[in-house]
C-alpha cells in the first residue's frame, strides 16, 4: 500500500497549491484507498470517472487496487450510447475485467455478480434530475448491496442543477426514471442522495447499509458547476444541461428537442410550426440519436436558455397551444417523466404555469423539510 499512500500525497500537494479548486471525492484517496486495501472491488463507473485526465479504474489498478468488476450504467462505460439503448458487455484491461450494463433487464447486480466482490465504489456524474437514471442506478446498487452484505462508498461529485423545483413524483407515476417521491430538481448532490434514500427508509432494506459517501472539498452549493466532461451523447453543453429539466418533459410529447442535431436539449421545434425563429433537420447519428423525432423533416422552431432554477412549463404550454394535432402532443411518457398524471390534463384544461405550479407547492415544501436533513455543503 506505499504506492496508495504516495500518490495520495502527491495529489493533496497538487490541491493544496490552489484552495480554490474544487476537489470531488474521487480525487480524495486519502479518505477512500485506504478502505480499499485486501478487499476485492467493483466500480460503478463510466466515461466521467475520470482524475486528472485519467480513468478511475486505471488509477486504482495502478495504486494495486484489486479490481473484480465494472458496471455501467445507462449510455455505458464510454458514455457514447443514446438515451434508452442496451449495452452488451464487454471486458477491460487485457480482457481481465468484465463490464457489466446496469440497463435493460438487468438494472440491478445479480447476486451471482457481486458474489465475488467486498466493496463496490460509486462514482458517476449526474444532473440533478429525477429522470436522470443515474440515482436509479444508484439505489439499486445500494439494494444489492445491502441484500448481498457488501459495502458502497459513494464518491461525491457537484450537482450542476442544484436547487429544489417541479412536482414531487406520485407513486402511481414510479418507473426507472422516477423511482422516488422527490421533485424534478431535488437540489442535492449524488451523496446527500445516498444518504437520504438510506435516512428516510425509501427502501426498507437499506437501513443497515454499510455505506460511506467521500465528501467533495471547497463545494459551494450556490455556484453553478461547469463539468470538465459530459454526462451522456445529448448533454454536450452546459446550457443543455440547464435546460434539461425543462426541456426533458418535452421527450413526453410529439415535440422535438434538438436529438440528431448538433444543438439537442438546446432547440425545441416541429415541421409546420407557426413560431419560425429558427429551422433544422434531425438526422440520424449513430450511438446519438439513431431514430429522432421527426427524421430528414425541416422543423422550425426557436433556441432554449433557460438561466433559471425553475422549471418552466410555459415552453409546454405555448408550443401545445401552437401545435393543431392536439390529441397527439402527448404520449404515455409525459406522465412518467413529469410524475403526477394530473399536470398533463391540467394544460389541455388551459391552466396557466402559475396555477399549475402552485398546485403542487405543498408537496414540494413537505420535500424541502426532508432536504434540509442530508445537507452536507
Amino acid at each position: 500500500m506505499k504506492k496508495i499512500f504516495l500518490l495520495s500525497f502527491a495529489v493533496l500537494l497538487f490541491y493544496n497549491l490552489s484552495a480554490q479548486n474544487l476537489i470531488k471525492g474521487n480525487q480524495r484517496f486519502e479518505e477512500y484507498l485506504p478502505l480499499l486495501e485486501n478487499n476485492r472491488v467493483g466500480i460503478v463507473c463510466n466515461h466521467t470517472s475520470i482524475i486528472n485526465r485519467i480513468h478511475l479504474v486505471d488509477t486504482l489498478l495502478t495504486c494495486g487496487v484489486n479490481v473484480q468488476a465494472i458496471f455501467s450504467p445507462e449510455h455505458g462505460f464510454k458514455g457514447s450510447e443514446e438515451a434508452g439503448r442496451l449495452i452488451n458487455g464487454v471486458n477491460y484491461y487485457k480482457d481481465t475485467i468484465k463490464i457489466i450494463s446496469l440497463y435493460g433487464k438487468n438494472k440491478k447486480p445479480t447476486d451471482e455478480q457481486i458474489e465475488d466482490i467486498d466493496v463496490i465504489i460509486f462514482d458517476l456524474q449526474d444532473v440533478g434530475c429525477r429522470f436522470y437514471t443515474y440515482i436509479s442506478t444508484l439505489e439499486y446498487v445500494m439494494q444489492a448491496c445491502k441484500e448481498n452484505n457488501k459495502k458502497i462508498i459513494v464518491l461525491d461529485r457537484p450537482n450542476p442543477n442544484n436547487f429544489v423545483a417541479g412536482p414531487v413524483l406520485k407513486d402511481d407515476c414510479k418507473s426507472f426514471v422516477g423511482m422516488q417521491n422527490i421533485p424534478i430538481c431535488y437540489g442535492l448532490t449524488i451523496g446527500e442522495y445516498a444518504f437520504m434514500l438510506q435516512g428516510e427508509c425509501f427502501e426498507d432494506t437499506l437501513q443497515q447499509l454499510d455505506l460511506t459517501v467521500i465528501k467533495m472539498l471547497n463545494y459551494n452549493r450556490d455556484s453553478i458547476y461547469v463539468l470538465d466532461v459530459f454526462p451522456s451523447p445529448n448533454l454536450q453543453t452546459m446550457q443543455a444541461i440547464r435546460n434539461y429539466p425543462t426541456l426533458c418533459l418535452f421527450e413526453g410529447t410529439v415535440i422535438s428537442v434538438g436529438r440528431g442535431t448538433n444543438m439537442p436539449f438546446e432547440i425545441v421545434g416541429f415541421p409546420n410550426n407557426p413560431n419560425k425563429t429558427i429551422s433544422f433537420i434531425p438526422k440520424a447519428i449513430k450511438g446519438v440519436a439513431e431514430n429522432p423525432p421527426f427524421k430528414d423533416k425541416l422543423c422550425y422552431g426557436q433556441m432554449i436558455n433557460i438561466d433559471t432554477n425553475e422549471i418552466l412549463l410555459d415552453y409546454i404550454i405555448d408550443i401545445y397551444k401552437e401545435y393543431s394535432q392536439k390529441e397527439k402532443f402527448f404520449n404515455s411518457f409525459f406522465d412518467l417523466l413529469v410524475g403526477d398524471k394530473v399536470i398533463k390534463q391540467q394544460i389541455i384544461d388551459g391552466r396557466s404555469a402559475d396555477e399549475i405550479k402552485k398546485s403542487w407547492q405543498k408537496d414540494l415544501d413537505a420535500y424541502k423539510e426532508i432536504r434540509k436533513k442530508y445537507l452536507m455543503y
